[in-house]
């Protein structure tokens, strides 16, 4: 069977041999060895050079300097056209965020945390005895050390008050 390569197969062939190797330890520290980056850069430089091999062939002298050259332009230009566009997002980070419901219940928290801090402290006091550590009147009088219909009245007086702080801060419901 007779050889069918080309010139330029034959041409191609030589590069690769020749200056492959070279070519990607040079664009390996263009690209802070990102390997995968450099191999393809090298890989765009020997098609540009397959696509110029008429000039290539008439060439005096080594044509690494022209490979060299290419590559470096084909590294800037990547960089550059990363640099005009903005850099795609990964959508992983959106997956871990919580819940709408879960960060509206947060905000609702904060909301009677601050409209909590408008009452006075006894006030106050009868409401987390009460509604938050869900102790009877009776329970709440004795911890608070007072009379069971005071820590009634201050309870009306306290959700009274919460009402219009929260009123202010725009919770209707």
């Amino acid at each position: 069977m007779a050889d069918r390569t080309t010139p330029e197969e034959e041409l191609m062939r030589a590069l690769y041999d020749d200056h492959a190797g070279p070519l990607l330890a040079f664009v390996l520290r263009l690209v802070a060895g990102d390997r995968h980056r450099a191999e393809d850069v090298v890989q765009e430089t020997l098609v540009r050079a397959w696509r110029n091999a008429d000039q290539l062939q008439r060439a005096t002298g080594s044509i690494r300097p022209w490979l060299v050259t290419v590559a470096r332009r084909i590294v800037i230009d990547g960089h550059r056209s990363r640099k005009a566009r903005p850099q795609e997002v990964d959508a992983t980070p959106l997956e871990t965020m919580p819940a709408a419901d879960v960060i509206d219940r947060a905000l609702r928290l904060m909301t009677i945390s601050e409209a909590l801090s408008d009452l006075s402290q006894a006030h106050r006091e009868a409401l987390v005895e009460t509604y938050f550590k869900e102790r009877t009147v009776s329970e709440a009088a004795e911890v608070l050390r007072v009379p069971a219909g005071t820590v009634r009245s201050r309870v009306f007086y306290a959700l009274r008050s919460l009402k219009l702080s929260l009123e202010e801060r725009g919770v209707t419901e």
